[in-house]
């Protein structure tokens, strides 16, 4: 009864603690980029901050770790609760357009990786198991497409281990060198700048989380919605890459793999935010009531704002569960096999946006 309480008690005390990170961030935002820098509107993301607390915070001391269990229900709900909220910045037809566009760079970034890696792992004496892994988490969907695909191939827990930090490790650096190459590359064209940070960075969390930054940094709002809509299409494509990954394993040649486990549901409640959007503006915009449209507007703005600030508490969790002195315990060779597989993916994603829509 006594551990129970115990494991509650940190549970809250851990989302307590993400909570207060996402408000004191966003205060050091404008502290930092306002007030201190003279911006009217910071251009430093409390994303920023909100992860560096968390890694410091994590890293300098060892007892936040009894609070993990909150850090990671802020990861798993309030990040995907903060994504379905920024449905509300589409709509039907935005999605429609860049969903369709998006699938041109996906493709090729997840069969290249997958290639690559698979002929490149004799090289590092990588385990056929650990470079499916990397590939995935780093083609398709990060923590989640690993973790899908474990089961499937009989994967090892250590090798599970070595793939994650792969993802995390090289995740993180994309979420804040990639806004800075993409508005070099592309020249603060919307499209190809939100293509490009949804189809090469790896979580989920991490994309948004990028693509907020570039938001702040570059005023384009616009970004973090071609970017979403991005990396939410990449994530279905789990349903149909796992399971050939795993029928194709020399482990498990006979697995069947539940596909509703690895469907990204919450993509559904993204599109349901759309669809509001979209019959929110037809009705107001086509009533002739100023009062009824503003009301509508502050709604709109409200759900916005909701969204971002769950995104920012999410980012707080990222970085109190980010905890670098564990990965000194692994060993550097799948580390090289990662490196190569995220720079695939952000090759091959800049060169067909290149080709295609610049």
């Amino acid at each position: 009864m006594i551990n129970m309480f115990q494991g509650k008690r940190n549970h809250l005390y851990g989302i307590g603690l993400c909570i207060i990170s996402a408000f004191l961030a966003i205060y050091l935002s404008k502290l930092i980029g306002v007030s201190l820098l003279g911006f009217k509107k910071s251009p430093l993301s409390p994303i920023i901050f909100a992860i560096l607390l968390g890694l410091i915070i994590n890293n300098f001391n060892s007892k936040i770790i009894k609070l993990e269990p909150g850090f990671k229900f802020c990861i798993q709900y309030l990040l995907k609760l903060g994504i379905i909220f920024l449905g509300i910045r589409l709509s039907l037809v935005d999605f429609l357009q860049y969903g369709s566009k998006s699938l041109a760079i996906i493709i090729p970034c997840i069969i290249s990786s997958i290639i690559i890696v698979t002929l490149l792992k004799d090289k590092f004496k990588v385990s056929n198991n650990l470079s499916l892994l990397i590939a995935v988490g780093t083609s398709i969907c990060g923590a989640t497409a690993i973790v899908a695909l474990a089961p499937s191939i009989n994967a090892k827990k250590t090798e599970i281990t070595y793939a994650i930090a792969n993802i995390t490790v090289f995740g993180l650096l994309a979420m804040f060198l990639y806004p800075i190459i993409a508005n070099l590359v592309f020249i603060q064209e919307s499209l190809p700048i939100g293509l490009f940070i949804g189809s090469s960075i790896h979580e989920t969390a991490q994309v948004a989380g990028s693509a907020m930054i570039y938001a702040e940094q570059y005023s384009n709002q616009e970004v973090i919605g071609i970017a979403t809509v991005t990396k939410l299409v990449r994530n279905t494509l789990m349903v149909f890459v796992i399971p050939y990954l795993a029928h194709r394993s020399l482990n498990n040649n006979n697995s069947k793999t539940n596909i509703s486990s690895i469907f990204p549901f919450f993509i559904i409640g993204f599109i349901a935010f759309g669809l509001f959007r979209t019959f929110g503006d037809y009705y107001f915009l086509n009533i002739n009531n100023i009062t009824q449209l503003e009301n509508w507007k502050y709604i709109i703005s409200i759900i916005k704002k909701l969204a971002e600030l769950l995104l920012i508490i999410a980012m707080a969790a990222v970085g109190y569960n980010t905890n670098f002195k564990y990965f000194k315990e692994l060993g550097i060779k799948p580390f090289y096999l990662g490196f190569i597989a995220a720079s695939i993916v952000g090759c091959v994603s800049m060169l067909m946006i290149k080709l295609m829509f610049v």
